[in-house]
């Protein structure tokens, strides 16, 4: 009972006795019972994404893959009562990108060059995500079951998302045991925009190469992609250090699975070029169906008062011939009660999907192909560095609420085909009065 928690050590025993027996006594008209949440809490998140490499999907496996990506949130928790609290979660992404400029490499200035690598000075170069989650929460009332559901849209120029969940989650032995499920469905649908050159009857006096250009190209009939997934977990207390966690997803995909203005060049085909850039043989055809199994588990270890190790391994399979490993340690290290640093590691390797092709790779007479780098064979090494401030008094004050914790986080992203990344997180919590 959390009346005799916060008292418990300040009054006589014979007392504590006494509020025990009332507490129980009352013709369970009165029950003492902590709140999930005290008092309502915002989260101001803020994220900055900085990449570049020279493997562009958006010109068929080669050009520059320069992007920048500022994403801001506000996460609100509001407690309904004792036992249920709603969050809403609110963001938008504002991305500048070179690479997806090139969807259009000839809206810009008429007298800049054209190129693979150069990014087009049109209005394509940037975009704008905005999405909307909601999500609920309720506990019983021992705290040893939870039920929550949510709902997600999301809305960009050519891509529109909504999507809706429920878990179950489920403490035993003590709470020294747990188990989870949810499930989650996105229904989406694309306002496919086509790389320029594929759009209806295209000319350009510019154009040099042997013959006429022609390609033989047809438009996605279905705009739709639907994901279904069910997530599975369980963790578990191992000792008085160990803490140890499973987890598995089962993902399946339908619909418009191929990305429509990702340019795919034939090795069987004449190649036409405006200055030094190539137009496009086809875009991207990958199946419409897709099944994902990522299998994974956590182990973390309580070293001492200052480091805790936690590490984690996951493998992931699909239909489509990816195989992957992932394996990562963070180890926070408390330099007192209020900063903590988090180092950390994460290692990625993948073997390519069976519709990859470099450029000029696939033939024409291929059912599916790509020349998307993310389904390509490499390996990954990101490394990165936060530290936390905790404020356990909410000291500082915005209007009503106190910082109760600040987040910095840097993380450097290296890929085996040349991508290179590097993104930096800042978030701040604030609790009410």
């Amino acid at each position: 009972m959390a009346v005799i928690k916060h008292v418990k050590g300040k009054l006589p025993l014979g007392v504590l006795l006494f509020i025990s027996y009332l507490g129980f006594s009352q013709a369970g008209q009165q029950t003492y019972t902590t709140r999930v949440l005290e008092a309502a809490e915002i989260d101001l998140l803020f994220s900055y994404y900085d990449q570049d490499g020279q493997n562009a999907a958006v010109t068929g496996g080669e050009g520059t893959e320069e992007l920048t990506d500022a994403t801001s949130s506000i996460v609100v928790k509001i407690p309904m009562n004792a036992n249920d609290v709603l969050t809403v979660d609110v963001g938008i992404s504002a991305y500048t990108s070179a690479s997806s400029s090139n969807v259009n490499p000839l809206d810009g200035n008429a007298n800049d060059p054209v190129s693979p690598f150069i990014a087009s000075s049109g209005a394509s170069r940037k975009d704008q995500l905005a999405y909307f989650k909601p999500s609920y929460q309720h506990s019983s009332s021992d705290r040893n079951t939870l039920w929550t559901a949510n709902a997600y849209v999301s809305n960009e120029y050519d891509y529109f998302s909504i999507g809706f969940g429920a878990g179950y989650t489920r403490l035993f032995n003590e709470r020294n045991t747990e188990l989870g499920i949810s499930a989650q469905v996105y229904l989406d649908k694309w306002n496919s925009q086509y790389p320029i050159e594929l759009r209806g009857v295209f000319f350009d006096d510019r154009i040099t190469g042997n013959g006429t250009y022609n390609p033989q190209f047809t438009e996605f009939q279905d705009e739709t992609r639907n994901s279904y997934s069910i997530s599975l977990s369980f963790s578990q207390i191992l000792g008085k250090r160990w803490q140890g966690a499973l987890f598995a997803d089962i993902v399946s995909q339908n619909g418009l699975l191929s990305t429509p203005f990702q340019r795919v060049y034939f090795g069987d085909v004449e190649d036409f070029f405006i200055d030094d850039f190539q137009l496009a043989d086809d875009v991207e055809r990958l199946p419409d169906s897709r099944f994902k199994l990522p299998i994974g588990g956590r182990l973390n270890y309580y070293l001492n008062d200052v480091v805790v190790l936690r590490g984690y391994y996951r493998y992931y399979m699909d239909n489509w011939g990816i195989h992957g490993h992932t394996a990562s340690l963070e180890a926070p290290i408390k330099l007192s009660d209020k900063f903590t640093l988090y180092p950390s590691y994460r290692y990625y390797t993948q073997t390519a999907a069976d519709y990859f092709f470099s450029k000029e790779g696939a033939v024409s007479t291929l059912e599916f192909y790509t020349s998307d780098y993310d389904l390509s064979a490499y390996d990954a090494n990101q490394y990165g560095m936060g530290i936390r401030y905790k404020d356990i008094f909410a000291n500082t004050k915005l209007f009503s609420f106190g910082l109760k914790t600040i987040d910095l986080r840097v993380n450097q992203y290296d890929r085996s085909d040349g991508l290179s990344a590097f993104i930096v997180t800042l978030g701040t919590t604030f609790v009410g009065n």
